[in-house]
């Protein structure tokens, strides 16, 4: 019979007051106490979607230090179960690859998997993370004090961002604020594809971004700026050398979902099967093409968003991009694009740069123009909600 211990939730509180948890995510790592399942303590209707899929109170499996839910925004979220030693693996991995351990400047939701691992890591370095509130959405005018307070003392200093944060440092935040984040050591930067212009911008400014591949199933990311990280495997399937489903290995991946035992995406041991298409280029770097069940079948012809918003983002008047399917009667189904833009540009402008680069197969029937993209609790682009805009007519060019 397999050893057991409960599961319990921990509420996770927004800015400083996450300080609160430290202390118990310490103890976690030690392998002591309960197994936990975060929750955002500001959030009662996603703690108690969490609460009455994940099950607290009940019995684990006892390698299982922390349940993290994944971040779909319908549905029943999945709870990773993930090991100490995979969270472990996965920080010091990322010392190895950044150069050292150092100290953390926390910007994301901390009950998310990117959030937790900017606490966690800090934390085995023996630093408390520095923490921004962004109980008023993420401001850029606190990041000069928060990255002096995360390398005080000549500590190495890291975050983690979005591709969102970072433009909007770059488009709206002083000087300072790009002075700031040049500071830091490293910046990893996640949750979705960051536009080649955004990086060169970074690059401009003296800002090292290394960019993340991962999720909650691989304890966050476990592919920097393509390469896996040391102990890391990955696997193209079908065919290693064309595109296919992307496979992942190694010491960082979950035990399986707590709320979906014998999940195929767990099926061979030792690997997690995820959603994504990718390829390895010729020098062995993993390029993501885009999530196979987000794929669009436009009058027979398969189209990957992702492609789509890798075209929108090459025009310099977009800052971010999603783009979804919606059903078509005469199609099957058509691509739609929302987009922020740092300067205005039509509809027809931007469907002719599309056009320009992949044909006009490939171009959004509908871009619509937003102040800013809707996001799910972890600050990924929420897909649903824009399909939903679209179609019930809230979200028009």
């Amino acid at each position: 019979m397999t050893d057991t211990r409960e599961l319990r939730i921990l509420p996770v509180p927004a800015g400083p007051a996450v300080a609160e948890v430290f202390p118990r995510l310490v103890d976690m790592l030690s392998g002591h106490g309960p197994t936990l399942l975060p929750v955002p303590a500001e959030d009662p209707a996603r703690t108690r979607l969490l609460v009455d899929s994940q099950r607290p109170g009940e019995p684990i499996d006892a390698r299982a230090a922390m349940v993290v839910s994944t971040s779909g925004s319908t549905g029943t979220p999945k709870g990773a179960m993930l090991s100490a030693a995979a969270l472990g693996f996965s920080a010091a991995a990322t010392d190895v690859f950044l150069g050292g351990p150092g100290r953390w400047l926390l910007a994301l939701p901390a009950h998310h998997i990117a959030g937790l691992q900017v606490i966690l890591r800090s934390l085995r370095a023996g630093f408390d993370p520095v923490v921004m509130d962004l109980s008023g959405g993420f401001d850029p005018a606190g990041l000069p004090s928060a990255v002096q307070a995360c390398v005080a003392g000549g500590a190495r200093g890291y975050t983690s961002l979005i591709p969102g944060q970072l433009a909007k440092v770059l488009d709206e935040g002083s000087p300072g604020a790009v002075a700031a984040l040049a500071r830091l050591d490293a910046i990893l930067l996640g949750g979705a594809a960051a536009p080649p212009e955004l990086l060169a911008r970074a690059a401009d400014a003296g800002i090292r971004v290394v960019r993340t591949y991962g999720m909650s199933e691989t304890a966050g990311g476990c592919v920097y700026d393509g390469v896996p990280l040391e102990g890391v495997e990955v696997h193209i399937e079908d065919d290693d050398t064309a595109s296919g489903r992307v496979w992942l290995a190694g010491p960082q991946v979950a035990l399986g979902y707590r709320n979906a035992p014998g999940h195929p995406a767990f099926a061979r041991t030792g690997w997690f099967r995820t959603d994504d298409a990718g390829r390895l280029e010729p020098d062995g770097r993993l390029r993501i093409l885009g999530r196979l069940d987000d794929a669009i079948s436009v009058g027979g012809l398969t189209l990957l968003p992702q492609t789509v918003e890798d075209a929108l983002r090459q025009h310099a008047a977009v800052v971010d991009v999603v783009v979804v399917g919606i059903p078509d009667t005469r199609l099957g189904a058509r691509p739609v694009a929302a987009v922020t833009l740092r300067a205005p540009a039509a509809p027809d402008e931007l469907r002719a740069h599309v056009t320009s680069i992949l044909g006009a197969h490939s171009a959004p029937t509908t871009v619509a123009v937003l102040p800013e993209l809707p996001t799910l609790p972890g600050g990924k682009v929420d897909r649903r909600a824009v399909a939903r805009g679209v179609i019930d007519g809230t979200i028009t060019e």
